[in-house]
């Protein structure tokens, strides 16, 4: 498609087990505010959507809740991450780890690269990438 003029990047859905404990981390650990929550009692669902700004003009992040969910989701092989800018990488992470978050990768530097990064579990296991945004 060569004319994207108008486009742009609205949200990213991700399936999560226990939407309290996923709504604390997102707003609570990582800050992000509650933007939007709606129940759908005929397919036993519930969205909310998290994020650092509107929706009018930023990206955000969809949590869907299935009701009847009780075992985990399989995260496979081709998801990798979501990617959060932050002001103090480190500062950050020993906020987080004191918080009880699971730092899986301190920050520094990246391996062949000299972008300071790190990353974070959310309660479902998706990974979180903090990078350093001076």
């Amino acid at each position: 498609m060569s004319n994207t003029e108008g486009f742009r990047l609205l949200h990213t859905m991700i399936r999560v087990r226990d939407l309290e404990k996923s709504l604390d981390f997102y707003t609570g650990k990582l800050g992000m505010r509650l933007l939007r929550k709606k129940d759908y009692p005929e397919g036993k669902f519930t969205l909310a959507f998290v994020g650092y700004g509107d929706e009018a003009d930023h990206s955000v992040i969809e949590l869907t809740y299935n009701w009847d969910r009780e075992e985990p989701y399989e995260l496979g092989t081709g998801y990798g991450h979501i990617a959060l800018g932050v002001p103090d990488i480190y500062g950050t992470c020993e906020q987080l780890a004191a918080a009880g978050v699971n730092i899986t990768r301190p920050p520094g530097p990246m391996k062949h690269g000299t972008s300071v990064i790190a990353f974070v579990e959310d309660p479902d296991g998706y990974k979180i990438e903090l990078i350093q945004r001076s």
